[in-house]
């Protein structure tokens, strides 16, 4: 298998909050055209690396990078190619969603004819065209979902970070979301998939990371995972390796 060629970058990354280590040594990487999947259990530290790789802090020590950028001194180059779907989305509810999304396009530089052309496209897959003109403020939570996503991909994102995009979503929309992501990885686009739904990541991961307690304890492919493991399921991969009894949502 030809290597892919890496969009992101974590170098032995750590993040202090005082005497508490939320990720510690961290490394990993995310290639061009690769989703990776992102797992681990209340306070392993997906969330805090995610903010690091978005440039919302600064990590204690180590290297982050995107592009070849500095993730936090350069966020904003950074973000130009970066496309984010956080878990849950906040807009300005008294706007309305074709409001929001051609705010976020004109910011991007995007002509009306692109957004529009955006729209058509994955607007329509997702099943949120008719419903861009209500005001953000009565959207459902699948609703708030779909547009966060339609505004995450409007510029094209070479790099696709996503915490939990699947949640609030239906199963017919999940499945033409997941549709929409492997048209983007397919492209070239590199995906970090963060989710606690370990039959999804099973399905959609070319690789999975997982985390516990701010270090990684296991990375590979899912079979290879699987097989170091001795067990069949993604889910017994994460039991085993985090000590787990339970999964809970975070």
């Amino acid at each position: 298998m030809t290597p892919r060629i890496p969009v992101l970058r974590l170098e032995n990354v750590s993040r202090y909050f005082g005497e508490f280590r939320a990720v510690d040594q961290l490394t990993l990487q995310v290639g061009a055209g690769e989703i990776v999947g992102l797992l681990g259990p209340n306070g392993a530290g997906k969330t805090t690396t995610v903010k690091m790789l978005m440039g919302m802090m600064r990590q204690s020590s180590g290297d982050l990078s995107i592009f070849g950028m500095d993730c936090f001194s350069e966020r904003s180059e950074v973000q130009k190619r970066v496309g984010f779907l956080p878990d849950e989305p906040n807009f300005q509810n008294h706007l309305r969603g074709i409001e929001l999304l051609d705010f976020v396009g004109k910011v991007r530089g995007l002509s009306p004819e692109a957004i529009t052309a955006h729209i058509d496209d994955v607007g329509e897959k997702l099943g949120l065209v008719e419903d861009l003109g209500e005001f953000a403020a009565n959207y459902s939570k699948g609703m708030r979902k779909k547009l966060a996503f339609l505004m995450a991909t409007v510029h094209q994102p070479e790099l696709l970070i996503m915490d939990e995009p699947t949640n609030g979503l239906d199963p017919v929309a999940t499945r033409s979301f997941l549709d929409i992501v492997k048209r983007y990885v397919e492209r070239g686009t590199g995906v970090l998939y963060s989710t606690h739904l370990l039959d999804q990541a099973e399905k959609v991961c070319h690789r999975c990371v997982v985390m516990n307690r701010g270090k990684l304890v296991a990375e590979g492919t899912v079979d290879s995972l699987k097989a170091e493991s001795g067990v069949a399921t993604l889910e017994e991969v994460f039991f085993a390796v985090t000590g787990e009894s339970e999964l809970s949502d975070v």
